[in-house]
């Protein structure tokens, strides 16, 4: 109560809240809500000009604290009117984070009505339901989420007894009004229980709780949307460690662990600057949401950056800045708390830490460099171990790789308080670099080593072109991790692709034996992104240069620098490839094969790509990514080997084969139409295509040219259609067959998106008789194959309607986007998308005679109608398209052709068709650059 803001509010709450104890509930309420008003809006007001989120959190609690007071009061006064007595005494305990004194705005409000162990009184009943309805009643008139429980002392440790979550909250209890000697006999209860129940199981469990929620919320500090409260780094592992220190020590606060010496003073001042950071973001991101959340996601970062403060016009870099100084606070508490959790763990018996440091000096077993290794920790033998020879600082993580060995936190503790002054001044050290160099060759071993590295900070420090990826936010569609640990995560890819058993991870594991020098990959894998520090655009080029420094400075052999280089610059290129071109198209595979050059680049980019991708975010890399990335690998191997496709006889047995499975499975299909299907296609066609598919092709192809010759002409338009579910793919297959036509794709897209499916991928193939025949892999708006099995017959009918009597499907696809939209009150608190801006590009590749059209923008139901029908409008055919659509992101490819090719230049249609795809995409851009500041 020293604090003047405090005093202010029991002061304002002495004014405004006299009239509380009313006759009735309406009475009693309408005081409390102006009180609340008007206190809510002058907490606003010292959060928004930058005070401590702790004191706001504090602040909002004791507001609480005095609604609870005058709610007490009341409910004792109408019980009065009752009895003249109340039959027992009574505390009002708050929970949780009420407990610890911080709220912020919607947070829920634990309540606790504690009453003695034996109450004979008849009237008990009567006398806690009045407490209940009196003060519960208006605190949800008030807009309170509120827990609440009745429990006598001996309940409440019985309960403890049962559930971890509330031996915990009960640990926070805090009197807010009421009888004090009950809560008093309460503590003491309680704190005997405490220390007679297994304090060290009750820190293995902890410690084993710790572990499995970093692991549900991602395991790093560094996601593009962390959770505040349960996330890695978040408020939950600074609580932790006074839950630990309450059983295990009866220390009640961080103050108390720096005086017992459990903290040294950075840890403290670390900690505590962090905490207050997050209490303060967590306030804005509350005030932003209109409810209780947690969770940073990417819509909410550059209006909770600005109202904090972050003022920069460009909303990339204010997110940046913002997100950089959150992830900065996060590590702290992350990295403290982890070693005083060890620290805790360790205590037996309330022994001080310094002699338990000095106990595990007895149990040392080997010494090497100056260190000490015990168990699976390696400690230090003298402190100046790194002043003696700095080049320890970089040696130590190459002997935790080799001994699999851990950091003692003691040890760990001195290289972060060595890093800053020597390792930057190893950067040029030739043996420093060596040591380097032999962690990145230990295959399979490599991500824990420089993974401990960037934890400690010494990785930055000693690379100092890494430093620009610490924390660095990537607005990018796919990213889930800022650009430092998408780098780890990639090294940790290619760990498990050295080490696992795994089907899928064999192929790229013999692809990388099969190269001159498997274990380069690390460093490529290291430097790929390093360009990323300068630009988000042009990185791989940024990065090449960059990296050809850093090759140069670790000594690496003047004839892998190229090869280095290369796979830097191109590393985006085989991805892009496999997204946005026809794999299956020589021309596509002889210009990719002149890209790469030779095998050994093809096999390194092959590898590269895989990790690359899987390092992105979780579920990115998927069956039907690997199935076109493997396809265009094999695909451009044998192109450069000299075969631009199959070797003739094995070509030859490919066709036979086909044709013979399709002979056995369709006998009624005669020998001369299916010589003619393969005739009227390109010889590909029998090569990429499984037997399975050309006799599901020939089968729906019967079908048709049965149809039109029993059917009149207007009925012979209607298209054959076979849908199946890829349960490998988690996808479903839909097969059209019908009579290519301009505006065909369109009208198939548009049916699906009246079906609200979201399209995965197409593909097309036309015979020379002017059949085609269209796949498209579809599948749920959330994912997965399609459920509902009545979306077949809505899509035949409303493909036919569109191809036969040329329906406008676009009223039925609006209809069906109003479906899909987000409830109002889900639409107010996500106001704002991603701040990543849409683009169209359009231009030639000469290498593949072709006119391309590249699309990317936020999704929504019926955007590729719109783009394709836009395209047709404007005089253009569709002749092949790849669609990727993940985490809510529209990636697609056009290759493009004039309907009309008789007429002129086309440049001027394609400008215009620009400008008309730009409008599509950018159709909320406007608005969500005005929201989002």
């Amino acid at each position: 109560m020293e604090d003047p803001l405090f005093r202010r509010i029991r002061e304002h709450a002495k004014k405004r809240l006299e009239p509380a104890r009313a006759e009735n509930r309406a009475q009693l309420t309408q005081p409390f809500k102006e009180f609340l008003r008007l206190e809510n809006k002058m907490l606003r007001r010292y959060h928004r000009k930058g005070d401590s989120g702790l004191r706001v959190a504090q602040a909002r609690a004791i507001v609480m604290d005095v609604l609870i007071e005058n709610l007490f009061a009341s409910a004792l006064a109408q019980y009065s009117k009752i009895q003249p007595k109340a039959p027992c005494k009574v505390a009002i305990l708050a929970l949780g984070g009420y407990g610890r004194a911080e709220l912020s705005p919607f947070s829920d409000v634990d309540l606790m009505f504690l009453f003695p162990n034996r109450v004979r009184s008849k009237h008990l009943p009567v006398f806690q339901q009045t407490l209940a309805d009196t003060m519960l009643y208006i605190l949800w008139d008030l807009k309170f989420k509120v827990g609440h429980s009745t429990r006598s002392i001996r309940e409440s440790i019985e309960e403890a007894r049962k559930s971890m979550e509330t031996k915990n909250a009960l640990l926070e209890a805090r009197r807010v009004v009421g009888s004090r000697k009950l809560y008093r006999d309460f503590r003491h209860a309680y704190g005997s229980y405490c220390q007679r129940d297994a304090p060290q199981e009750y820190i293995k469990n902890r410690l084993n709780g710790q572990e499995e929620r970093r692991k549900r919320y991602g395991n790093t500090v560094y996601l593009q949307e962390p959770d505040i409260k349960n996330g890695v780094g978040g408020l939950r592992d600074y609580q932790n460690i006074l839950w630990m220190a309450r059983i295990k020590l009866d220390l009640k606060s961080i103050e108390e662990l720096k005086e017992g010496e459990y903290l040294n003073r950075t840890e403290y001042r670390e900690l505590t600057a962090a905490y207050e950071f997050l209490l303060w973001v967590r306030t804005e991101l509350h005030i932003q949401s209109r409810r209780a959340t947690d969770v940073l996601n990417l819509e909410k970062q550059p209006l909770v950056a600005w109202r904090l403060g972050y003022r920069t016009r460009d909303i990339l870099k204010r997110v940046e800045v913002f997100m950089r100084d959150y992830y900065t606070h996060a590590r702290n508490i992350d990295r403290v708390a982890e070693n005083l959790e060890q620290r805790l763990a360790l205590l037996n018996n309330r022994r001080s830490l310094r002699d338990v440091i000095q106990s595990r000096r007895y149990r040392r077993r080997r010494r090497f460099d100056g260190f000490v290794l015990s168990g699976n920790q390696i400690t230090f033998e003298r402190e100046d171990v790194f002043a003696e020879d700095p080049d320890r600082l970089i040696r130590i993580f190459r002997h935790c790789q080799q001994y699999r060995a851990d950091l003692e936190f003691e040890l760990a503790s001195l290289i972060r308080g060595a890093k800053l002054t020597l390792a930057h001044n190893l950067t040029d050290s030739a043996s420093a670099n060596r040591s380097f160099r032999s962690i990145l060759q230990s295959v399979g071993e490599v991500y824990p080593a420089l993974n401990r590295m960037h934890e400690q900070g010494v990785l930055e420090n000693f690379m100092p072109e890494f430093a620009s990826l610490t924390c660095l936010v990537q607005h990018e569609y796919y990213h889930r991790y800022t650009a430092d640990i998408h780098t780890l995560h990639a090294l940790r890819e290619l760990d498990v692709v050295f080490t696992s058993n795994d089907r899928l991870q064999e192929k790229y594991s013999r692809a990388l034996h099969e190269t001159d020098n498997p274990s380069l990959l690390y460093l490529i894998l290291l430097l790929h992104d390093i360009g990323k520090g300068i630009s988000i655009q042009n990185h791989p080029n940024l990065g090449a240069e960059i990296s050809e420094k850093v090759l140069e400075r670790m000594q690496v052999e003047p004839t892998l620098r190229g090869k280095i280089l290369f796979i830097i610059k191109n590393h985006l290129e085989m991805a892009r490839f496999w997204q946005h071109h026809d794999i299956d198209d020589p021309n596509a595979i002889r210009s990719f094969a002149g890209l790469v050059g030779n095998e050994d680049n093809l096999r390194l980019l092959y590898v590269h790509t895989f990790c690359d991708v899987r390092a992105t975010a979780s579920g990115l890399w998927n069956d039907y990514k690997d199935m076109l990335h493997t396809r265009l690998f094999e695909n451009t191997r044998q192109q450069l080997a000299g075969r631009e496709q199959l070797d003739l006889s094995e070509s030859a047995s490919k066709i036979t084969t086909s044709k013979e499975f399709a002979r056995s499975q369709l006998p009624d299909i005669s020998e001369e139409e299916i010589e003619a299907h393969c005739n009227l296609l390109p010889e590909r066609y029998l090569i990429h295509n499984s037997p399975e598919d050309i006799a599901l092709h020939l089968r729906m192809v019967h079908e048709l040219l049965t149809h039109i010759s029993e059917a009149d002409s207007l009925g012979s338009l209607a298209p054959t259609v076979e849908w199946k579910d890829d349960l490998s793919l988690s996808l479903s297959v839909v097969t059209i067959v019908t009579w290519d036509r301009s505006g065909l794709f369109y009208k198939l897209a548009g049916a699906l998106s009246v079906v609200g499916l979201s399209i995965v991928s197409s593909k097309a193939l036309s015979r020379a008789d002017h059949i085609t025949i269209d796949t498209f892999y579809v599948c749920e708006v959330g994912g997965g194959a399609i459920q509902d099995k009545s979306a077949l017959a809505t899509f035949r009918k409303f493909l036919e309607e569109a191809l036969v009597h040329d329906m406008d499907l676009m009223p039925h696809i609006l209809a069906q986007a109003k479906r899909h939209q987000r409830p109002a009150y889900l639409r107010d608190e996500l106001s704002t998308r991603p701040p990543f801006p849409p683009c169209v590009d359009v231009y030639h590749e000469l290498s593949l005679d072709r006119t391309i059209i590249e699309v990317q923008t936020t999704d929504r139901v019926g955007l590729l109608y719109h783009l394709s029908r836009a395209i047709f409008d404007h005089g253009f055919d569709i002749t092949f398209a790849r669609i990727a659509t993940e985490r809510g992101i529209a990636i697609d490819t056009f290759y493009i052709e004039k309907i009309n090719r008789t007429e002129g230049s086309d440049s001027k249609e394609l400008l215009s068709l620009r400008e008309k795809l730009t409008v599509i995409v950018s159709e909320d851009a406007t608005r969500q650059a005005r929201l989002t500041g």
